[in-house]
């Protein structure tokens, strides 16, 4: 079969593919079009998801009647004034993005510059380009997109669902409206819920304004300030705090000079620096941005421009991971503001749920029954079955001092269950899980000892036995160098056996055969798939538990308040090893409101 050259209409279609994959492709081109040509009002109108109609409307600088001509032309562009490919300050530069959508849809653009006479408009039917009219319209540029994909059959049937497509869109509106805080995004249509984010001003007020607008308004109680720079490179932006986490990373937005991208740098980096707050199947909110030279970075290694490729990849992995570890280091024992809502809605909701009809009313499961946990003592002639109380009250002693009362996380007043410290603040009250919270905290100290000086070691008087399966004796002894570093010294003894000879002095009390068991499982989870640092983490997240204050140990009112305050002083003390809250607040209001008071 002889070579032979395509139809022009043809290459332009097979070319469209490229750039103009799905309606929300085409969006995309579009607002970044208007927001390149200085707009600070964009709407988005949809009908059908879009492929029946797509409607983006800015009141931008406008074309005139020349550059309206060329600019449905393929390769005709006017973002690279001097042909500078690596020097591409604008959102859009290929010059595709119209004539590859005029290929596949019917494409109408009605535009008129400042100080023009009339506005112009240009139809584009499916390649076919006619000529630039006189028409009636305000400034700014109206770009009508109907029939997507009509021309091109077989593209139009791997479309999803209507309501598929226009999330698609508002993913994508949402994610330009992130990086513009001082432009109005509205998005209507069939098949989706609209918004209308409104000008949230300049600055960092502004841009945290406008991502709580995204992410929601609880996003901002539980936002982290973001702010470095290293050599040419800035990263600024809000984080939200490790128990502010999500099921998946949808919620993370990442720009490189106001461009939303989808980076293995970018996005490898923040779980880096979020791995020792959180486990591996939870995400973090987080909204960052990063600026440079555009000579540092190539956007132009992907069609879509989804994708950049640094010039110096370690440096920018290395700018963020350390930004976002300060940020977190910083917030010490702040836990999300969630934790209390939540439980205060459960509360809400427990206690007024209706009781089923027709059913014998029993007082033990009544919302105003007396609760175990902060009962009195049963009177003598009171029901026998019921539970004594479970509340140690023995931090009622002492009165707690103005000075506690003021500190973040309060005064220890009880101990419920032998395992909850109830704290009193002045407008609320706090409970911890004091095995969480003090798990975290020996993990702490035993990463500040490796850091600093290494971690002290106890030699035991006898040493300590293990019999284990001969793959776990390998792995241990793999990492026999990295484990005695952590405080922790084995030897071979024999096959299938090790001899414990030294452990971390902090863990003296800890059963030696246990924790080297746990050891060996936590190399054969983490060992072999993650960094050694990681590896190495993780085994001292192990060493911590087996030190922590258990479920089930009563603690006296000085001991509560001691690992209260020293929560307030350790970073990452808002959450356990494990990603959870170690403790939950409930504003005094909130607990009124429950009872009828306010």
């Amino acid at each position: 079969m002889p070579v032979r050259r395509l139809d022009p209409i043809l290459v332009d279609r097979i070319a469209a593919g490229e750039v103009v994959e799905r309606p929300a492709s085409a969006v995309k081109e579009l607002i970044e079009n208007a927001l390149d040509a200085g707009a600070r009002r964009i709407e988005v109108v949809l009908q059908e998801g879009g492929r029946r109609l797509i409607r983006v409307v800015d009141d931008g600088e406008g074309m005139t009647p020349d550059d309206l001509a060329l600019a449905v032309d393929r390769h005709a562009t006017s973002k690279l004034p001097d042909g500078d490919l690596s020097n591409i300050a604008t959102l859009g530069f290929r010059g595709e993005a119209l004539p590859s959508i005029g290929s596949v849809a019917r494409l109408d653009i009605t535009t008129r510059r400042a100080g023009a006479d009339h506005a112009s408009h240009l139809r584009v039917d499916f390649g076919q380009k006619a000529a630039v009219a006189p028409i009636a319209g305000a400034q700014g540029t109206k770009v009508e997109v109907g029939d997507l994909f009509l021309a091109t059959p077989a593209r139009l049937k791997f479309l999803k669902t209507d309501r598929s497509e226009a999330q698609a869109v508002a993913d994508v509106v949402k994610r330009l409206a992130m990086a513009h805080p001082r432009v109005r995004f509205a998005l209507s249509g069939d098949n989706l819920s609209g918004f209308d984010y409104v000008d949230c001003g300049a600055g960092d007020e502004g841009r945290l304004a406008r991502i709580a607008q995204v992410l929601g308004q609880d996003f901002s109680p539980n936002a982290l300030s973001v702010n470095a720079e290293r050599e040419g490179f800035r990263l600024n932006g809000f984080a939200g705090l490790p128990t502010f986490h999500r099921a998946n990373a949808l919620a993370q937005y990442l720009y490189v000079n106001g461009r939303p991208v989808r980076d293995k740098v970018l996005s490898g980096a923040v779980r880096a620096a979020y791995m020792d707050y959180l486990p591996s199947d939870r995400h973090p909110a987080l909204a960052l941005f990063l600026t440079c030279d555009p000579h540092f970075v190539d956007v132009n290694v992907h069609p879509a421009k989804a994708e950049v490729r640094f010039r110096d990849p370690g440096l920018v992995r290395g700018l963020i991971i350390g930004a976002l570890k300060q940020a977190l280091s910083e917030a010490m024992h702040r836990a999300s503001t969630t934790g209390g809502a939540r439980t205060i809605e459960t509360m809400a909701r427990n206690w007024q749920r209706p009781a089923p009809q027709n059913a014998q009313w029993d007082w033990r499961s009544s919302p105003a029954a007396p609760s175990s946990g902060f009962g009195e003592a049963a009177q003598a002639s009171f029901v026998s079955d019921v539970a004594p109380p479970q509340a140690d009250m023995r931090a009622h002693d002492v009165m707690p001092q103005a000075e506690a009362l003021d500190a973040p996380l309060g005064a220890a007043r009880a101990q419920v269950h032998d395992t909850y410290i109830i704290a009193q603040t002045r407008d609320g009250v706090v409970i911890v899980d004091q095995h969480a919270a003090h798990e975290r905290l020996v993990y702490e100290k035993l990463k500040k000892q490796r850091e600093e000086k290494g971690i002290a070691r106890q030699m035991l008087l006898i040493p300590a036995i293990v019999d284990m399966d001969e793959g776990d004796v390998d792995r241990l002894l793999a990492h026999a160098g990295e484990l005695e570093k952590s405080g922790l010294s084995v030897e071979s003894f024999g096959p299938g056996a090790v001899a414990v000879r030294e452990v971390p002095a902090i863990l003296a009390k800890a059963d030696p055969q246990r924790l080297v068991r746990d050891v060996a499982d936590t190399l054969a989870e983490h060992g072999s798939a993650t960094s050694l640092a990681k590896g190495l983490d993780h085994v001292l997240a192990t060493m911590a538990c087996h030190h922590s204050v258990r479920a089930g140990r009563r603690l006296n009112g000085e001991e509560m308040n001691a690992l209260l305050r020293e929560m307030e002083a350790t970073p990452g003390s808002g959450q356990c090893n494990h990603g959870r809250p170690t403790y939950v607040e409930l504003k005094l209001a909130d607990v009124e409101k429950l009872f009828g008071r306010r």
